[in-house]
């Protein structure tokens, strides 16, 4: 499977799961997998939990 962001190979474990994040070697991006079927994966952009900073 490549990265969406930068089509560069993403290595997914086999034994990954749903919800698990993988992050490309390439352009640091972190995809979520939201849903797996075997060898299918499909991901999502990971959901980045920013700082507020007591704001």
């Amino acid at each position: 499977m490549n990265c969406p962001e930068c089509d560069a190979g993403l290595d997914i474990p086999a034994d990954a799961t749903t919800g698990e994040i993988i992050a490309c070697p390439d352009c640091g991006a972190d995809f979520e997998i939201a849903k797996k079927d075997g060898s299918n994966v499909e991901l999502k952009q990971a959901e980045s939990v920013g700082e507020d900073w007591g704001e």
